[in-house]
């Protein structure tokens, strides 16, 4: 049997990107990582608060951690939404406590790639890109057949 390894979806308002983000806050668990990636403005930080605010079951205020890098979340589980954008190497996440957080936290991580060798190996890739008036959101990443199959049936093609 084939692994599904892959999943696009096209979300065409901010209410479709808030969905998707309600929608992984049912299917992630602890020491899951997402890696947010896309230009700025390409809807992170939509995405990561609902989640947040699903996973809480509550609105809260979510602020972008852009300038406290990282905000963490006690649900049922404790969440971390990192924003990287300023670290100016790799071996600041360490100084941030997130190589920690991946073992038990589910984790959000705006602008991955300043993760360096320190990005789980395991972590979900969700790329948000411009597409017409909307938005593509690709994911990807070893080990998430489970998800990619139930994104399959909730989010038909």
């Amino acid at each position: 049997m084939d692994t599904i390894d892959y999943a696009s979806i096209f979300l065409a308002s901010e209410e479709d990107t808030a969905r998707l983000g309600a929608w992984l806050a049912l299917h992630l668990q602890p020491g899951d990582c997402v890696l947010l990636e896309g230009p700025i403005g390409a809807g992170k930080s939509h995405l990561a608060r609902a989640f947040i605010r699903a996973r809480l079951g509550r609105m809260e205020d979510v602020p972008s951690p852009t300038f406290t890098l990282v905000q963490t979340y006690q649900a049922d589980v404790e969440i971390w939404h990192a924003d990287l954008y300023r670290l100016s190497h790799p071996d600041e996440v360490l100084e941030l406590g997130l190589d920690e957080a991946f073992n038990s936290a589910i984790c959000l991580i705006e602008w991955p790639d300043r993760l360096g060798r320190f990005a789980p190996a395991n972590a979900l890739r969700l790329t948000l890109a411009a597409e017409g008036e909307g938005r593509r959101a690709s994911l990807s990443g070893a080990g998430h057949a489970d998800l990619f199959a139930a994104i399959a049936q909730d989010w038909p093609a």
